[in-house]
């Protein structure tokens, strides 16, 4: 076995079932092992920044590792966005790059892709990732794959693997994979024991999901402990789309100013408030209207478990959720607390009407309930804040990150990991950076549904500095193109023909549907609108 087929089945061992990359000369020998031993599927892409977002999103629509595949220096340092992305979302991204061959680290001469040292990339990548390895030694090779792919799964979030390309066919032995890292039982059952008494005292308990139950795949068991406790359950603004169609259907996602009053209310004003996995950051929790008590919060993210002022370390989320659930008893309170469930925006009137950023989440979910759920991909920025008006169902996003470009190929990646058909949402100037990658669906048989918001802005900047002309975009007649590059479009205005769009799209298969939607510039969601809103009085600006 060479070194690079005992990482392929290391990696699919550990949960992987595709690559996303792009080839480059430092990593063509690791490539042509990929392609020739089928080992995992590989997906190519046109620029490395998508293939990051496309494995990050297949990690999160899985449950698993999603692993991008790229050359040394070009390719690499093309990665940093995505991977800074995944690592402060908690996604597990495997990210391998190709490297000089060791007799060229000691020719005496510069290296084209070389940035200021040989060993500059691997500096820049373990400030990005949890863990990482030169696999320089075809003897230790196995040792340092087991060991970084199990921080990539226990911690749920990025690591980095550089391989030479001289070593790649260079005979070594399978990568045996590392048992579980040990929990202190006791530990563990005095946390959980310690939650259980604070929950039962608390006159107003709740509980909040965020993205570590999906990371981990424990949305069954946290619903179940949610009805076995008998807690009101709502999402964070990042875990949107959690616990979607369970027997513990989320009251809504919590977002604070920008959010329905009733769950504000709920999450603000509790005792007794049941953080799993919820990252605590301003997109989260920056737009609340009262200050949140964190000192009567029980916070469990990151293998770290924070009941008041009591710190329990390396317990992990999936651990912590079964010992409540062997221990959980009903507490003092009544699911939903008189809290209507969510009701989202629907029957969308189909007139000549020009169309408004919550018309398409009405549009959406018309859809929706006629064909069914669709998972939602969706990019930064008001697209974003529509999603919040759509069906309860799956969504990926970088919301709090909140870089933009991730929609489209987050669309593809999240298609090529479930099989389904997924709903992309993208604003112009995101499209501009990666909407090009659906030139790459026509390969791949991939065939989402593109709905583009353009007002010719970054509009979700100019809410915020509505004074600056920067903000202005050309229009780039987006429909149009989709022709040449595979897929079907149309430009629409109205709310009638943003509906028969819509309806021609979702039974139209085998083919991208892009629908250009033209958005007058200042028009908002009422949530986005909200969400600035608060924003801006929490900076203490008018």
């Amino acid at each position: 076995m060479n070194l690079a087929e005992s990482l392929l089945h290391a990696l699919k061992g550990h949960g992987a079932r595709e690559i996303f990359g792009i080839p480059g000369d430092f990593a063509l020998p690791f490539f042509k092992v990929v392609e020739q031993s089928g080992i995992l599927p590989l997906y190519t892409f046109s620029h490395e920044p998508a293939v990051g977002f496309a494995a990050d999103s297949a990690a999160r629509f899985g449950s698993r590792l999603g692993v991008a595949a790229v050359t040394y220096g070009a390719g690499a340092f093309n990665l940093v966005n995505p991977i800074a992305c995944a690592l402060a979302e908690r996604s597990p991204l495997v990210v391998i790059s190709g490297a000089p061959g060791r007799a060229e680290r000691t020719s005496g001469l510069l290296l084209h892709h070389q940035a200021k040292t040989l060993d500059s990339q691997f500096r820049v990548m373990a400030e990005l990732t949890c863990d990482q390895a030169a696999l320089d030694d075809p003897v230790t090779a196995p040792a340092q794959i087991a060991r970084v792919l199990r921080s990539a799964v226990e911690q749920s979030m990025p690591v980095y693997l550089e391989v030479p390309r001289d070593l790649v066919f260079a005979e070594t032995a399978p990568t045996k994979a590392l048992p579980v890292t040990p929990t202190d039982a006791e530990a563990l059952a005095e946390c959980a024991d310690e939650i259980l008494e604070r929950l039962a005292k608390a006159e107003r308990p709740a509980l909040m999901v965020g993205v570590e139950t999906r990371r981990f795949g424990i949305e069954d068991k946290v619903a179940r402990l949610a009805e076995k406790l008998g807690l009101p359950v709502v999402t964070s603004f990042m875990g949107r789309g959690l616990l979607a169609g369970s027997s513990a259907e989320p009251l809504g996602t919590y977002l604070g100013a920008a959010g329905r009053p009733e769950i504000s209310d709920l999450v603000e004003t509790s005792d007794g408030l049941l953080l799993l996995g919820v990252i605590l950051c301003d997109t989260n929790f920056g737009v609340s209207e009262k200050q949140i008590n964190l000192g009567t919060a029980i916070h469990a993210l990151g293998r770290e478990v924070r009941v008041s002022r009591h710190v329990y370390g390396d317990v992990p989320l999936e651990a912590l959720v079964e010992a409540l659930l062997e221990r959980a008893t009903p507490v003092n309170a009544q699911r939903g607390q008189a809290i209507a469930a969510a009701s989202y925006p629907a029957a969308l009137e189909t007139t000549d009407e020009a169309v408004q950023p919550t018309d398409i989440a009405r549009a959406v979910n018309d859809l929706m309930r006629r064909h069914g759920p669709l998972p939602i991909v969706s990019d930064v920025g008001d697209c974003l804040f529509t999603a919040m008006e759509m069906e309860n169902t799956e969504l990926a996003a970088n919301g709090y990150y909140a870089g933009m470009g991730f929609g489209v190929p987050g669309g593809l990646g999240g298609q090529a990991a479930s099989g389904k058909r997924t709903l992309i949402l993208v604003g112009d100037g995101a499209f501009q950076m990666t909407g090009w990658e659906l030139g790459n669906c026509r390969r791949y048989g991939w065939d989402p549904i593109v709905i583009v918001y353009n007002n010719e802005s970054w509009e979700m900047l100019r809410a915020f500095q509505p004074e600056s002309d920067f903000n202005d975009l050309s229009d780039w007649r987006f429909a149009e193109v989709a022709g040449p590059l595979g897929g079907d479009g149309v430009r629409v205005r109205s709310k009638a023909e943003l509906k028969d769009a819509l309806d021609k799209a979702m039974t139209t298969r085998g083919r991208f549907q892009l629908i250009e939607v033209m958005l007058e510039r200042g028009a908002m969601s009422e949530t986005l609108s909200r969400f600035v809103t608060g924003v801006k009085k929490g900076r203490g600006q008018q």
